[in-house]
């Protein structure tokens, strides 16, 4: 079976970048996303080393966080960092969103088209820490800026809140080297309380009735208003 990580590359678009798989065969291009069976190992195998393409990217930036993490530990009175979680899409996730978008469902679509499979959530203590950290990352030689939405600044109608990044960061494998597309959500303790519980109770409804929706909105607002509170007494205090 070919190493498909080396047919994983990056190409120049204007002043962007994107990933792409380059020169696959038919066999190659098939859909990988629910294979079966006995005929279904080449694929499965394929998914296995395209999963561990956005791992890498993951463990790249995974390691510059862990490492500002244990450095303000060691050297400072606090911390910007409280928690720090990671995932790959699964294929049934990924499958999902590219049907949504009207994507052909190959390998070389999915890696051109989706840019989130990979994905890192920081949680700070504060408001401040959300924006040192993207600053902090968006600053490495090795990292390199895609798209940014703020919804800490411009919150989602339902409430929401919390800073998306997407990013590539350079991975260095045994014989190359490829760019890695990233999706970072930065949010403070209090997002990801709203985040969390507004996930529960939304979870496999189909639909949300307008008076439910009204609460989440309030309880989003009250949160909002605790979290700036706390960051006004960070700065009084800290």
């Amino acid at each position: 079976m070919k190493n498909i990580l080396k047919k994983i590359v990056n190409r120049k678009v204007g002043n962007s970048e994107i990933v792409e798989v380059e020169q696959l065969n038919p066999e190659e291009e098939e859909n990988i996303f629910l294979p079966i069976a006995s005929d279904a190992l080449n694929i499965t195998e394929q998914y296995n080393q395209i999963v561990f393409f956005y791992q890498a990217g993951i463990c790249q930036l995974t390691a510059k966080l862990e490492i500002l993490r244990q450095e303000f530990q060691a050297c400072k009175d606090r911390n910007p960092i409280e928690n720090i979680e990671t995932r790959v899409k699964s294929p049934e996730n990924i499958k999902g969103k590219m049907e949504r978008r009207g994507f052909p469902l190959t390998v070389s679509s999915m890696v051109k088209n989706i840019m989130d499979i990979a994905g890192i959530r920081v949680v700070c203590p504060f408001i401040s820490g959300v924006y040192y950290i993207a600053e902090f990352l968006l600053n490495q030689e090795d990292i390199q800026e895609i798209q940014i939405k703020d919804y800490i600044k411009d919150p989602k109608e339902n409430g929401y809140r919390s800073l998306h990044l997407i990013v590539m960061v350079t991975v260095y494998f045994s014989d190359h080297k490829c760019n890695v597309p990233v999706e970072i959500q930065l949010r403070t303790i209090a997002m990801e309380f709203w985040a969390t519980l507004e996930h529960q109770l939304r979870y496999k409804k189909t639909e949300i009735i307008g008076n439910m929706q009204k609460q989440l909105k309030q309880c989003a607002d009250l949160v909002t208003t605790a979290d700036y509170k706390m960051q006004q007494l960070a700065d009084q205090w800290l």
